[in-house]
């Protein structure tokens, strides 16, 4: 076989080594390359407008195969500086012409290709490509932060908008409009106390079983506050004290209703003694001209009697404080008015309403989960045949007890539940806890503010993440041609090497196999 027929194949990342050890280039190459260089840099400092040798100039590394396209041009834009010996008087003919010259010596061109290719090859198009996957993944990750960020949002969103329905606000001005639900208190405290009168069937039927089991004949004091509130529906505190409607009310300023732009909570009202009940405050004044005394209501002249309880001449008077809620009327102080109405001032507290009494408000709940708790305990034993009333031994129940069934009782447990979910479901609760808790309304108005924060910074990093994202794709972009230009070059440089290579082999053709051919 002719041998000249016969393709010579080298690989791509041994091309260097395979020049070497043919001895096509010597293994010193690199020690004269950087002269060549320096010379290229000086000589491109002076060049034609020309736009073939714009277009070579731009965007690569200028090798061997550059510079004899570039002295080709030359030859045309530096035409008139030929002499009659053909040699050309131009000084930029010369530096090119000095610098093939210089490659051409010991085929320093060929190694410095050959390591071009092999660079653009293994590392110059594979990094460019790396970091296109890695602006790719980088926006992946980007648009996956953004969905959760979104769903994020709308959690915080929907909890805000779930809980602002809740509590019957639009959510623009929350705290004030906080404040201003407190005005519809009352009337709920009314529907509520409404309710809780159906359960007056079941609080008989739980007085009986008591006073059965008990063997009282008298009424047995079960649930007393939750019979009052049934008989007598949602009177003030003073009235269920002291069994008669007050003279005058006079509820306590509360500092929770001022404005969220108001703040005077440090401010001291020196007009006012606090003897322990947060609530109630003496106000008294003196006049200047020490003629009379002020005690609110009442003006007494410095020649009528006061009766201040029991006084002591030596160590002046004894003030006499009531700690529980059930006291007498004696005791208590109340003045009986001349006009013959009874009662006196309800102030602090016993100003508020049962149902808007804290203390009282819980003991009804107490009560409504004990009446609950006695009708589901019938309900069991009624259903299992363990029902005490039944044995031979309760016979002389009272009827209202033998004639119940699992229906009768079933319907007086719902009636309970019903009174139960009106008194403690969540709306009720915020108004409940917003008028006797300082600090409640401002906890509610951030942890609502607090969910409004969260939609705001979560669509500020979605914001930040699509124009992260918008460069990123602009970045690939801009990088993508960059890759396909290189491609180009390196693939041209491939045949300008095997072209060379096969000059040197008689024309044989030369292939240069692997990672090139893989572009």
């Amino acid at each position: 076989m002719d041998e000249l027929n016969i393709p010579i194949d080298i690989n791509t990342n041994k091309l260097l080594d395979w020049l070497i050890s043919r001895r096509h280039v010597s293994k010193e190459w690199q020690n004269n390359i950087l002269r060549i260089r320096e010379k290229i840099n000086n000589a491109i400092q002076d060049m034609p407008a020309h736009e073939g040798i714009i277009k070579l100039l731009s965007g690569q590394h200028i090798n061997y195969f550059h510079c004899l396209k570039i002295v080709e041009i030359l030859k045309e834009t530096e035409a008139d500086t030929k002499n009659l010996f053909g040699r050309y008087g131009s000084q930029r003919m010369k530096d090119w012409q000095d610098i093939i010259s210089s490659y051409q010596k010991d085929n320093i061109y060929l190694a410095e290709a050959a390591q071009m290719l092999i660079r653009n090859v293994s590392y110059e198009i594979p990094s460019l490509r790396k970091q296109i996957t890695k602006l790719e993944q980088s926006q992946l990750e980007s648009e996956k932060k953004i969905k959760d960020y979104s769903k994020i949002e709308a959690t915080a969103l929907k909890e805000f908008n779930v809980s602002c329905e809740q509590l019957g606000i639009s959510g623009k001005n929350i705290k004030n409009e906080l404040l201003e639900l407190l005005k519809e208190l009352p009337h709920i405290y009314t529907l509520t106390s409404e309710k809780i009168k159906n359960v007056k069937l079941a609080i008989e039927l739980y007085s009986e079983f008591n006073k059965f089991l008990s063997g009282k004949g008298a009424d047995s004091e079960v649930l007393s506050i939750l019979k009052y509130l049934v008989e007598n529906g949602n009177t003030t505190t003073y009235e269920y004290i002291y069994g008669e409607k007050p003279v005058k009310i006079e509820e306590a300023s509360n500092p929770i209703m001022e404005k969220e732009d108001e703040s005077e909570s440090d401010r001291i009202d020196f007009g006012s003694i606090d003897f322990g009940d947060k609530d109630a405050e003496i106000d008294f004044h003196i006049s200047t001209d020490n003629s009379s005394i002020d005690f609110g209501d009442t003006t007494l002249s410095e020649n009528q009697d006061i009766d201040w309880g029991s006084l002591n001449t030596e160590e002046g008077f004894e003030i006499v404080t009531h700690e529980d809620l059930e006291i007498n009327l004696e005791e208590s102080g109340i003045v009986v008015e001349n006009s013959g109405l009874d009662g006196g001032i309800a102030t602090g507290d016993e100003a508020l309403t049962i149902l808007d009494n804290p203390k009282i408000h819980e003991q009804i709940i107490n009560s409504l989960v004990e009446l609950s708790a006695f009708l589901k305990m019938r309900l069991y034993e009624m259903s299992n045949d363990s029902d005490l009333l039944a044995m031979s031994q309760m016979q002389d129940a009272p009827t209202i007890l033998q004639m119940q069934t699992v229906e009768s009782i079933t319907t007086l447990n719902d009636s309970v539940n019903v009174a139960f979910d009106q008194l403690t479901n969540k709306r009720i609760q915020h108004l409940h806890n917003i008028k006797h808790s300082p600090k409640y309304v401002d906890i509610l108005t951030a942890s609502l503010k607090q969910k409004l924060s969260v939609v705001d910074k979560m669509k500020s990093n979605r914001s930040v993440l699509e124009k992260k994202i918008k460069e990123l794709r602009e970045e690939a972009r801009n990088i993508d041609p960059l890759i396909k230009l290189l491609i180009e070059k390196t693939k041209q440089l491939q045949m300008d090497i095997q072209e060379d290579i096969s000059k040197k082999y008689k024309g044989r053709i030369v292939n240069i196999v692997g990672g090139v051919n893989m572009l």
